[in-house]
């Protein structure tokens, strides 16, 4: 009975919660669509009016003048819809944590956890409820109390005029469901342990904290650093671990007001490029659900599929395709690799070289825009996104040629033909006609940005609109009940992105005040202060980086470190954002913490060491293709 009212709470919860994400995300595609629509028509327009033909022209019929002025007291009507989005953005961020906290979707590093016997696994997951519950608690505390600051002392945001502490409410509530949430966890977890490993579990999460409850005198790098290391070990979440290594840090140096984390966990996410997270994220699941990946595969198939290895090499253009639409390397492991593995297996593939293909295919999909580790990056180095995204094609295109190279060879030598029919350029071009809605998404992205209509974020929420609309109408294959599961999603999947981003700007403020950046770049000059050497330990540590933690979480916390470096010895910071980007890349398929390995594992239904072993020869294609990509930047740089 106890079992079943649990379920039932939950699942009520599901529901208040679900239903602000879906409107949420809906509300931010049609406004910043619309913002598009109409600063773009209104960009025409007063070209047109500029024209002197063109005015000429209209004087026949209008008052040119009347117009001009009545376009002047129009032209702020989609101001609203970028403020509104951005609020709106960070309440769904929020409120979408909750739910992947029940079901323990937050990225984590778990190598340590993972091997540890079932009891003791118990209760590291008691120790880790018991962090968040810290972290959740203490933000949620702090958030009220900035929320009631606002309400003493009110003032009304620039666009809506709303009251600044309406959207400063998502702290306190979203950091209390998180609270409840965890709790619930918990007792979920309490419920499968001995109440003396529950009690031995609580203990020692509360022990963590008792260094610096005792002192205020610890020096505020090594609380930083070592609590984030403790933090990573024990399984706490990356982004929980960042911002509880923060509080520590607080408490136990006294480094910043403890009150002032509440206002940083808002404002270091009150920004439009973020945006374009969610949209991308939207735009992927939108097509993965609407049958656009199938069309791709056929189309692939017509191009390279003859050759020999023949389906692989069409995973590998299909993946290169997609990846010009997901931004994701797991979300195109998973859309591609649920078609494509059965097929492989099917006509003869071995079922370790056929996941450890689509395993590696799905690094590209994080180097060809859009791309949502180029996003992070960019507001990270405060780097153009635009440019980043031009600068990722050559080298994604290049590594995807590496690896059809790679699987060509191998199948060639195991004697796995492609499918013997008849192709010809008629057919060639009906597969082209069926996937033209897919092949259109990135002429919509790329041409929207690099032609002047659109910026990255308004791109994205273009492409969302047009892959629900596509999924929904042309092709479909969404159902309104799919839809819905699709904007939950969205919501969710970003989220786990967007809260990393948060907590890891609370932990670089604390580098910054400290000046971490600034001494590891003099520390590393001192040893060698040639370019060359500093770039290839730099990648060497990255690729280390890439083995254990995931490559959004990497690239908020190492960005701010390694980007002075670098830009001292002459390295452009675009440059620099791809050799990141494709190191972080080829962590996808390196173990222990290879995110591709794990969705290629469970599609193929094979161990993920046997996709590891299978996939070593892609892994050595794609390093001598980052070797090349770091020394040599006009790979990267010549579409500039």
């Amino acid at each position: 009975m106890s079992e079943r009212n649990t379920f039932s709470w939950a699942t009520a919860n599901e529901w208040l919660e679900k239903p602000f994400l879906v409107a949420g995300l809906m509300v931010m595609i049609l406004a910043i669509t619309y913002q598009t629509g109409f600063r773009y028509s209104m960009a025409t327009i007063n070209e047109m009016l500029n024209d002197a033909g063109t005015v000429a022209f209209l004087a026949r019929f209008l008052d040119v003048e009347g117009l001009k002025a009545g376009l002047q007291r129009i032209i702020g009507w989609s101001v609203w819809s970028e403020e509104l989005s951005r609020y709106l953005f960070i309440w769904i961020s929020y409120l979408a944590v909750p739910l992947a906290i029940m079901k323990r979707s937050n990225i984590r590093v778990d190598v340590l956890c993972a091997k540890l016997p079932p009891r003791a696994q118990g209760m590291a997951w008691v120790v880790v409820d018991v962090c968040t519950l810290v972290l959740t608690g203490a933000l949620c505390y702090m958030g009220f109390g900035h929320v009631q600051m606002q309400i003493a002392m009110p003032q009304t945001t620039p666009a809506m005029g709303i009251k600044y502490f309406i959207p400063y409410m998502i702290l306190p509530v979203g950091f209390f469901l998180m609270t409840l949430r965890t709790v619930q966890d918990l007792v979920r977890q309490a419920r499968t342990m001995p109440a003396l490993d529950v009690v031995g579990g609580v203990a020692c999460g509360l022990l963590l904290f008792l260094p610096v409850l005792l002192s205020d005198q610890w020096s505020a790098v090594w609380l930083l650093f070592g609590y984030f290391v403790l933090f990573l070990l024990v399984g706490v979440p990356i982004a929980f671990s960042l911002g509880l290594a923060t509080i520590a840090t607080v408490l136990g140096a006294g480094t910043l007001p403890l009150e002032y984390l509440a206002q940083i966990a808002f404002v270091s996410i009150d920004s439009f490029p973020i945006l374009a997270i969610p949209f991308f994220i939207a735009a992927g699941v939108f097509m993965g659900a609407g049958g656009l990946s199938r069309r791709l595969l056929a189309l692939g198939d017509e191009l390279v599929g003859a050759l020999p290895g023949g389906m692989a090499l069409a995973t590998i253009v299909t993946c290169m395709f997609f990846a010009a639409i997901s931004g994701s390397g797991p979300a195109t492991v998973a859309a591609i690799g649920s078609i494509t593995i059965p097929a492989m297996v099917e006509r003869g593939y071995d079922k370790f070289f056929a996941a450890a293909v689509v395993a590696s295919a799905g690094c590209i999909g994080v180097m060809i825009p859009p791309s949502n580790p180029f996003v992070v990056y960019g507001v990270a180095a405060q780097a153009s996104v635009g440019k980043l995204f031009l600068a990722g094609i050559v080298p994604g295109v290049l590594c995807g040629l590496a690896l059809m190279a790679v699987a060509y060879y191998i199948s060639q030598k195991k004697g796995w033909r492609g499918e013997a029919r008849h192709r010809d350029f008629r057919s060639v071009m009906q597969a082209m006609w069926d996937a033209k809605w897919a092949l259109l998404v990135p002429v919509i992205v790329l041409g929207g940005i690099y032609g002047g209509i659109m910026t990255p974020t308004e791109a994205a929420a273009v492409s969302a609109l047009y892959g629900m609309i596509v999924g929904l109408f042309i092709y479909r294959e969404i159902t309104w009940r799919r839809m819905w599961d699709c904007m939950v999603e969205s919501a969710q999947t970003s989220s786990v992105i967007i809260v990393l981003m948060a907590m890891a700007t609370l932990f670089g403020n604390i580098m910054t005040i400290e000046q971490v950046p600034d001494h590891i770049a003099a520390m590393i000059l001192g040893v060698t202060s040639n370019k060359i050497a500093i770039l290839l330990l730099i990648n060497v540590f990255l690729l280390w980086v890439g083995t254990f933690m995931e490559a959004l979480a990497a690239i908020v916390i190492i960005t701010p470190i390694l980007l002075p470096l670098v830009t001292q010895v002459g390295v452009d910071p675009i440059h620099f954002g791809v050799i990141m980007v494709v190191n972080l890349a080829i962590g996808f398929i390196t173990p222990p913490v290879g995110v591709n390995l794990f969705v290629a594992s469970s599609i193929s239904k094979v161990s993920i060491g046997d996709v590891v072993r299978a996939a070593w020869p892609f892994l050595v294609a794609l390093i001598v293709l980052l070797m090349a990509i770091t020394y040599i930047p006009a790979i990267s740089l010549c579409l500039l």
